[in-house]
């Protein structure tokens, strides 16, 4: 997802997607101004998305302790660990699982007791457990956001044996030539290889000849077979509704809004697999509130309530799986999820890789990218 980077970690990525959060109008809340905790008080200071500091998400917070926490806003996840590596005090982070191990090899990242959490026990069993959650045997991120990366492709504009056989092939597939769209990502080169059989936790960390190779391959077919490499996801939702591209990596997001326009369009299962990127709150032991407040902050953030505005706004999915119940059944569906537990159990999650895999897989897609230039 973005920022960081192996999947979406490039920093357009995730900024193009937490864009969408931004407007007030997106969630109807986001004016709303709220009183601040009393000044006697240590007060609680997240660092967070812009559009996430909005109250609908830590409603129960605010119930209980009669004002919103202080929120530093960052544009993503290597910006808000300078800051705080600059002296910045802050209490909570909100980053992705494949940058928590940034926070905690900086030392700056705690363990989070679950117990301390009423709404944990609700959290996807996968969630509780993935790459990113769990480091050293120690719970250091609650999850809470997530969402997928797939195909969206025109029903009316592909072959009908695509339909039949879902395959992240057709982005290596010369018939496909100038009508689809990849991410402005490297883990082009990774789905590349998946097409072949291999899994993506083993295609995400080669390195050396075997990454050249693959990136001479895979990475420049992606890119020769794009209309364009995207990061902006408005203008690839304008591409497939017009359809100048008849298929794209796409986030369910971008899938449910050219469905609402009435455009014939599916959201993909591919046979190699669709991927499942997902966010959450991590505890820093370099703010001054009172613990306790960080962990009431991280529950309302679990809590059903918030998942169902997560849901029905935004068209992510949320850890907490009694959301979906809450959640308005069509903004599910437009989501491409019938049933909530079985789509999470077949995901493939994001993996953290190491920096030195990540230094040498940038390159290789810059690399890639360089040759149609």
């Amino acid at each position: 997802m973005q920022r960081i980077k192996f999947i979406d970690r490039m920093a357009s990525g995730k900024l193009s997607r937490r864009a969408m959060l931004r407007g007030a109008s997106a969630f109807g809340v986001g004016l709303v101004v709220l009183p601040r905790l009393p000044q006697a008080a240590e007060v609680l200071t997240c660092l967070e998305w812009a559009g996430y500091d909005a109250p609908g998400y830590f409603t129960s917070y605010v119930g209980k302790h009669g004002g919103a926490p202080n929120f530093s806003i960052f544009s993503g996840e290597e910006d808000a660990l300078a800051k705080v590596l600059a002296g910045f005090k802050a209490d909570v982070m909100h980053p992705c699982n494949y940058s928590v191990n940034r926070f905690v090899d900086a030392k700056v990242a705690s363990e989070i007791d679950t117990a301390k959490l009423s709404n944990w026990k609700d959290v996807f069993p996968a969630l509780q457990t993935a790459s990113g959650v769990v480091m050293g045997g120690k719970v250091v991120m609650a999850p809470a956001d997530w969402g997928n990366s797939s195909i969206a492709y025109r029903t009316d504009l592909v072959d009908a044996d695509f339909a039949k056989n879902e395959s992240w092939s057709i982005f290596y597939d010369d018939k496909y030539a100038g009508k689809v769209s990849m991410t402005d990502n490297e883990v082009a080169i990774a789905i590349g290889m998946m097409t072949t059989g291999a899994k993506y936790e083993d295609a995400a960390q080669v390195t050396g000849e075997t990454l050249l190779a693959a990136a001479k391959n895979w990475g420049v077919k992606a890119v020769k077979n794009s209309r364009f490499l995207w990061n902006d996801p408005s203008e690839l939702q304008q591409a497939l509704a017009s359809g100048e591209v008849v298929a794209a990596y796409a986030w369910n997001d971008v899938y449910r809004n050219v469905k609402r326009e009435g455009v014939p369009i599916a959201y993909a299962k591919p046979k190699e697999g669709y991927f499942t990127w997902f966010c959450g709150l991590t505890l820093l032991n370099t703010g001054k509130a009172d613990p306790a407040l960080a962990y009431d902050f991280i529950d309302a953030w679990l809590s059903p309530e918030t998942g169902k505005l997560l849901i029905d706004e935004s068209g992510y999915g949320h850890a907490n799986i009694k959301s979906f119940a809450l959640a308005d059944k069509q903004a599910v569906a437009d989501m491409g999820i019938t049933d909530p537990a079985e789509h999470m159990k077949n995901g493939t999650l994001f993996i953290q890789v190491s920096d030195a895999v990540q230094s040498e897989w940038n390159k290789a897609w810059g690399d890639v990218k360089a040759l149609k230039q």
